[in-house]
């Protein structure tokens, strides 16, 4: 299934209040809640375009593809269907067809998503998705993922980086799964950060012009609290 891959421009969004954010960093600095919760207060659209990534990995697992060879997981990139509901009070994303939103949470699929994410032909496809997805967000959209201010999204109105120290990443995390071993959490973070940094195309990375954000030290309340504000500030000037 091939995507057309648009720009998102200023002018292809008519509404006065629409804006397109992007929220990047890596797992477990809070990205998810917080841009949930930022769209729902400011009456956006919400994209989590891991879950994309992830949701292909699920069904490359489920359909044969060995997903440590990079030419079959290149071949099988424009096969599933995969459709992403953008209300951040309740998102969803099926893959042709079903929903795939508790499956693709398994520890099989984050311990491949790496490795499927890296090759070319996938980002192309899933990026091709989430620049479409964004484009068709008349509304405004809050979009956030890994590589969202470098490649998927460079034009956007306002970038976010997101960080935190990998000990308060390994805590959240250990805390989102019961009986989970915080050391080892901390060690598969850092590796995930080295794949998603190193690999060659769109790797992890904050855009030159992303506004950091640490929040080893913030509650959510105040993360959202000050992606809020920048939003504002950022309408206010515009």
């Amino acid at each position: 299934m091939s995507t057309t891959v648009e720009t998102v421009s200023a002018a292809a969004r008519t509404a006065p209040a629409a804006v397109i954010v992007a929220i990047d960093g890596p797992s477990g600095t809070g990205k998810s809640s917080t841009s949930k919760a930022v769209a729902a207060q400011l009456g956006l659209s919400y994209l989590d375009t891991g879950a994309q990534y992830r949701a292909i990995t699920w069904w490359m697992l489920n359909n044969g593809v060995d997903v440590s060879d990079p030419s079959e997981i290149a071949t099988a990139a424009d096969k599933p269907v995969i459709v992403s509901g953008t209300d951040p009070a309740g998102p969803t994303i099926t893959v042709d067809g079903e929903d795939a939103s508790g499956p693709i949470r398994t520890q099989e699929v984050t311990s491949k998503v790496s490795a499927v994410s890296a090759v070319p032909e996938v980002r192309t496809r899933i990026t091709g998705l989430q620049r479409s997805i964004a484009a068709a967000a008349r509304g405004g959209i809050v979009v956030e993922g890994r590589d969202i201010g470098t490649t998927v999204l460079p034009d956007a109105d306002i970038k976010i980086f997101l960080t935190a120290s990998p000990e308060a990443r390994a805590a959240r995390r250990s805390g989102e799964v019961k009986g989970s071993d915080l050391a080892a959490t901390r060690e598969a973070l850092i590796k995930r950060d080295a794949a998603d940094s190193g690999r060659t195309t769109s790797p992890l990375a904050k855009a030159a012009d992303a506004v950091e954000v640490d929040t080893t030290e913030l509650s959510l309340s105040q993360v959202i609290e000050c992606v809020v504000t920048l939003v504002g500030e950022k309408r206010v000037a515009t």
